[in-house]
């Protein structure tokens, strides 16, 4: 067997680049990804909210902590549908009221987990503690938050099918 090392490939055919206006598309991975990212800055200034609403009730103005928790909660439900609505899922389909009554459904039920989460650790483990009462809030609004992205991104905030064709 010979080879032929004097013989020349052709050239590859020269690629044309895309136009810079038109936006690569997304690999479902990366997409993900970039809303994981964008879910927890609204989720982290909701956490931000949550917090601050829940210390000044019930460590500045002494309200009781199961009211503190569902109150800050709901302060902070409302504050981030604005931030869902416009920055996270803002590709998403249009503003609808059958979107706002599911988010609000789903951030309710949110809510109960979140709240029943703490009032296990506040009361049945008895960690009352300003710290305490803060990490039990911290672990609370974590699992609950898993809950509130798996349900926004597949029933509320739905991709709208012509703006992804």
């Amino acid at each position: 067997m010979t080879v032929n090392l004097t013989e020349t490939r052709p050239a590859a055919p020269a690629r044309v680049p895309a136009p810079a206006s038109a936006p690569a598309p997304a690999r479902p991975v990366t997409r993900v990804v970039l809303e994981v990212v964008k879910f927890g800055v609204v989720g982290g200034s909701g956490v931000l909210v949550n917090f601050l609403v829940f210390n000044l009730l019930l460590h500045g103005l002494r309200r009781q902590a199961m009211a503190a928790t569902v109150l800050a909660s709901c302060v902070a439900m409302a504050t981030n549908y604005l931030g869902f609505r416009f920055f996270a899922y803002r590709d998403r389909a249009a503003r609808t009221r059958r979107q706002i009554a599911l988010f609000f459904v789903f951030s309710g039920l949110g809510v109960v987990m979140e709240s029943g989460l703490f009032w296990i650790g506040y009361r049945v483990l008895e960690l009352n503690s300003a710290f305490e009462t803060n990490a039990v809030k911290a672990l609370s609004i974590v699992l609950a938050s898993a809950f509130r992205f798996l349900v926004y991104r597949t029933w509320v905030f739905q991709r709208d099918a012509r703006r992804t064709a």
